[in-house]
């Protein structure tokens, strides 16, 4: 995997991303001497930062199933705060704003991944799962990334040293081109600010003053009509944050998640609605007849799971395609942990001096410890000693395991496939757990526990990889990265859970409309098949035909994770990913007489903007949810601008399609600027 030199980075050494010869050494950017690169500011900036985009993240995981990478927009407000202030950064102060402020990503891909799933089953009768506590939840992600870390230490000479120039990096890679950018980062800084406040203010005017609609169903319009009378549905969320996210991730890949929409909209609810005609009874999970359902009813009762048997079905798939990688880790991993124990009792340069492996096997001991304690006390369990050790024994073999499986992940492709292993661990739990002799709520909930604090070891693991290469090419001292982690994962693991306690407190919580949370779903149907609770053979069937599904577009090579999200989330909310995508697919456009550079700034610019549009509408999001727990849902209407019946109406949906649209001729004109500069 080593890269050509054509792939070079401007501003790092010829041989940063290529294969050293025998004899040569690299020389970072920072060389290793003295410098200054933990400072008040870079610690307190980073901190901020990472308590910020932890509630945006978590925010948008919940709507859409995948996270955000806070890790480049972090880097460019770093080093723009830096452009404002007396005393410009350091490079390698920037270094550490970042890579403190990019926990938030790691710690809330680990929790919107599982917890959710428990309050979706304290939600339903007769599960017998208790509600989750705030405080278990940022214990649960707290010593998850913890363990990530403590698991990456050993293996940090061998990825970044005897590995250089083997793997691609992509997203250390991106965010390495902003920290040495500079002098152009503070005015990216600027563009990045203004458009976090663009979307702060038009997803407020949505969902605090409810100026406008904020579902757009074409009602006003002959087709929206037209459909709704033969059960189909065609709606758009307005919502700032979603559609910058679409932009993003693209026009191909929104596209693939819309086609999963439009399937399940358009042929499977028309198509069970028919049979329903002829169906008198009810049929379990629904309540009712189907003749007598809505669209959304039907969607959510029958269509919904197949879209979450594909989820799942994704995600295994995806872990028996990393088996040979998973082989290859452990190994890595054991060979890394000799490395490491190798030079810790030699003298190292700064740029290579990290932290002793007996660190990792002091904290793996204190983890140990509070896993048990927190099993044993925090969860009300009776003989509770024996499943807290289980449980912790689980926790760190699986963890051990599979981080550097997700550190090789994010090195390669940049992504990591954390749901996939996640899904495993809690087969392998709930079945230890279930032959232990526990069973229903209790059985689920600690087996969703275990769960949490692995996917959030998993994910820290491959992030911190990342930011350690970050670190590698420039010159930080690893050791002060990997310590300044914990203080970032305690920030992220506080806000996440709190902003994940406030949404849930939102009318339908988790698994509605408008929480959706896909991936916890997914794990919350792993555990009812496990240990048995309320779902009904139906169920199960439409959930065997998602995991069948997943594997034909597995064959296809059509990336079935996106169309199975596509095929769960209401329409609503992938629609506007859609018309992100095609809003980036404008952008990059190359004009008449342009020259190849034009449509790259103008992509550039307007990542920038949309990531400013998702944390600030992000951020709004999370606010409104507080603002109805503080006030009261009652209180919260003495603001509204529009009433009920308008805001539902053609008077909100008009108003709506009209700010919508001069939202994206803004962001198209203001992304183009950037071809014109």
């Amino acid at each position: 995997m080593s890269q050509p030199t054509k792939d070079a980075i401007a501003g790092l050494p010829a041989n940063a991303r290529r294969k050293l010869a025998p004899g040569e050494s690299y020389v970072p950017v920072v060389p290793d001497e003295q410098v200054m690169e933990v400072t008040r500011r870079s610690v307190i900036l980073g901190l901020v930062l990472c308590a910020v985009f932890a509630m945006s993240a978590a925010y948008v995981a919940l709507k859409l199933g995948q996270g955000i990478e806070a890790a480049i927009p972090i880097a460019i407000l770093g080093i723009g705060w830096s452009q404002i202030v007396s005393r410009k950064s350091t490079l390698l102060e920037n270094v550490f704003v970042q890579s403190i402020g990019a926990n938030s990503s790691h710690v809330v891909s680990g929790a919107v991944f599982t917890i959710p799933a428990l309050y979706m089953l304290a939600a339903e009768p007769g599960t017998g799962v208790t509600e989750p506590a705030v405080w278990q939840v940022i214990v649960v992600s707290f010593l998850g990334g913890c363990l990530g870390i403590l698991f990456l230490i050993p293996l940090r000479h061998h990825f970044m040293v005897e590995m250089h120039g083997e793997f691609p990096w992509p997203e250390g890679t991106a965010t390495t081109e902003i920290l040495l950018s500079g002098e152009r980062a503070g005015g990216q800084a600027k563009i990045l600010a203004l458009a976090a406040g663009l979307g702060a203010l038009y997803d407020a005017l949505v969902l605090v003053f409810r100026v406008m609609a904020e579902e757009i169903r074409f009602r006003s319009v002959w087709l929206g009509s037209f459909m709704e009378g033969h059960f189909l549905k065609l709606s758009l969320l307005n919502n700032a944050a979603i559609m910058g996210v679409g932009y993003i991730i693209g026009v191909k890949y929104a596209a693939i998640i819309c086609a999963g929409s439009f399937m399940a909209s358009w042929l499977l609810v028309p198509m069970v609605y028919a049979i329903g005609q002829h169906v008198p009874q009810v049929l379990a999970p629904g309540t009712i007849p189907i003749g007598e359902m809505s669209i959304d009813e039907v969607f959510k009762y029958y269509v919904r799971i197949i879209g979450v048997g594909g989820i799942a079905g994704a995600g295994l798939l995806g872990i028996l395609q990393s088996l040979p990688s998973m082989i290859r880790s452990i190994g890595a991993n054991l060979k890394g942990m000799k490395s490491q124990d190798e030079r810790s009792r030699q003298a190292v340069p700064r740029v290579d001096r990290s932290l002793p492996t007996s660190v990792t096997g002091i904290g793996t001991a204190i983890f140990a410890a509070c896993a048990i304690l927190f099993f044993t006390f925090g969860i009300g369990l009776s003989d509770a000693l024996l499943f807290a050790l289980a449980g912790t024994v689980l926790v760190i073999v699986i963890a051990f395991l599979f981080a550097p499986v997700s550190a090789r992940a994010i090195a390669i492709v940049g992504t990591n496939p954390v749901s996939g292993m996640t899904m495993l661990t809690l087969i392998i739990t709930g079945v230890v757990m279930r032959n232990m002799g526990l069973s229903g709520g209790q059985g689920m909930f600690v087996t969703m526990m275990v769960g949490g604090v692995v996917c959030t070891a998993l994910a820290a693991s491959g992030a911190l990889a990342s930011d350690l290469k970050i670190g590698h090419w420039l010159g930080a001292t690893p050791a002060k990265q990997l310590a300044l982690k914990f203080a970032g994962t305690a920030v992220a693991a506080i806000f996440c859970g709190f902003a994940m306690w406030l949404l849930a407190q939102q009318p339908g919580g988790f698994g509605s409309a408008a929480i959706p949370a896909p991936q916890a779903s997914a794990m919350k149907e792993i555990l009812v098949g496990i240990f048995g609770a309320t779902a009904q053979p139906l169920q199960w069937y439409l959930f065997a035909l998602g995991v069948v599904f997943a594997l034909v577009l597995r064959f296809t090579g059509i990336p079935a994770l996106a169309f199975a999200l596509g095929m769960y989330l209401p329409m609503e909310i992938n629609t506007p990913v859609l018309l992100g995508g095609i809003l980036s697919w404008i952008v990059q456009r190359q004009g008449r007489g342009e020259d190849e550079e034009a449509p790259k700034n103008r992509h550039q610019q307007g990542i920038l903007i949309a990531s400013g549009l998702i944390a600030g509408g992000a951020l709004m999001g999370v606010l409104n949810a507080g603002f109805n727990v503080a006030f009261g849902p009652e209180n919260m209407t003495k603001i509204y601008l529009l009433n009920d019946h308008a805001f539902h109406g053609l008077v909100g949906e008009g108003i709506a399609i009209a700010f919508l649209a001069a939202l994206c001729v803004l962001v198209v004109k203001w992304a183009k600027a950037a071809g014109r500069a």
